[in-house]
């Protein structure tokens, strides 16, 4: 007799949100034979057919709806069972407060803390936003055990005397542009190509420096200048202007925005740290790896991805 069994549910589950054997076999790594019959045995044991077969793939059946409903349930059950047991055997565990400056907040932490998730579960980290001068105070005093700061041209030279430090990210800047814009296809683009164009700037009463113009820009014309990101990227996206975004927070862009690079040899960029106590324990320097893997991804996510813009986008900017 049939049964149902994790792999079954696990394939089922993916033709569902696929909507094809085809796409769930490539995405799952079976050949074709093996997806049929993980999803025959499936139909066996819950005794009524589950996908409607049709020209352009797969529908599901009332019954393939409950089963594909309980099996997100059962595989999540299953994948916190394994990281429970994974638990087991890892010796990583307690409380680490990381903070970081705001643009790293966006991608950066969450991917990493996904990663320790998964890898570490015992280990817990908490997160906190602030400027780069309060993030280093709170370090030194003890109250962080990591902070993640942007150094480089435009910033100040901030005192790391007695700290260690690690490269996250050696990103570049970049431009988000509507997806309307002259330049939204062009991939890259010399800063002369900026030149005229409104500018959407952040607000730096707080005291921590903020992303404005491009450097090398002179006299450039400011349109609006606020304080969050949602609100620049907002604007950006109203065709009111454009503005810089580290490419540590580039995948963060909302829909109708998207972000190109910018060839300018007269900027010498800027780079992430992760900024520790002289001699971290295990914990914090687990923490360190997986911010730099974060920031590898996300450098790898901005240099190959492609945007989707409308062959016509409205707007311009």
């Amino acid at each position: 007799m049939s049964e149902l069994t994790v792999a079954g549910l696990r394939v089922v589950r993916e033709i569902a949100l696929c909507g094809s054997f085809t796409a769930a076999a490539r995405l799952l790594g079976y050949s074709q034979p093996a997806i049929s019959r993980q999803v025959a045995a499936i139909e066996a044991a819950a005794g009524y057919p589950l996908f409607i077969r049709e020209s352009r793939g797969v529908r599901l059946t009332p019954a393939g709806v409950i089963t594909v409903q309980q099996a997100g349930r059962i595989l999540a059950s299953v994948d916190a069972l394994r990281q429970d047991l994974a638990g087991l055997g890892d010796r990583l565990a307690g409380r680490v407060r990381l903070g970081t400056y705001p643009a790293a907040m966006a991608v950066l932490a969450p991917r990493a803390v996904a990663l320790l998730r998964s890898e570490h579960p015992g280990l817990e980290v908490s997160l906190s936003e602030a400027p780069t001068p309060t993030l280093l105070r709170q370090l030194r005093a003890g109250r962080l055990g990591i902070a993640v700061i942007g150094v480089g041209a435009g910033l100040p030279g901030y005192d790391l005397d007695g700290l260690s430090r690690q490269i996250v990210l050696a990103g570049r800047l970049r431009v988000a542009v509507p997806n309307g814009h002259r330049l939204a296809r062009a991939g890259i683009v010399a800063a002369a190509e900026l030149a005229g164009e409104t500018w959407i700037a952040g607000d730096d009463s707080g005291g921590d420096p903020q992303f404005r113009a491009w450097p090398t820009i002179a006299d450039p014309a400011i349109g609006y200048t606020v304080r969050g990101w949602p609100a620049r990227f907002g604007l950006v996206a109203a065709g009111l202007g454009i503005c810089l975004v580290p490419e540590v927070a580039a995948p963060s862009v909302p829909a109708g925005v998207t972000t190109i690079g910018v060839g300018d040899p007269g900027w010498l960029g800027r780079t992430t740290l992760a900024v520790t106590s002289p001699e971290p324990g295990p914990e914090t320097a687990a923490i360190v790896d997986a911010l730099r893997r974060a920031g590898e991804d996300i450098h790898e996510d901005v240099q190959h991805r492609r945007p989707s813009i409308p062959e016509r986008a409205p707007g311009g900017g």
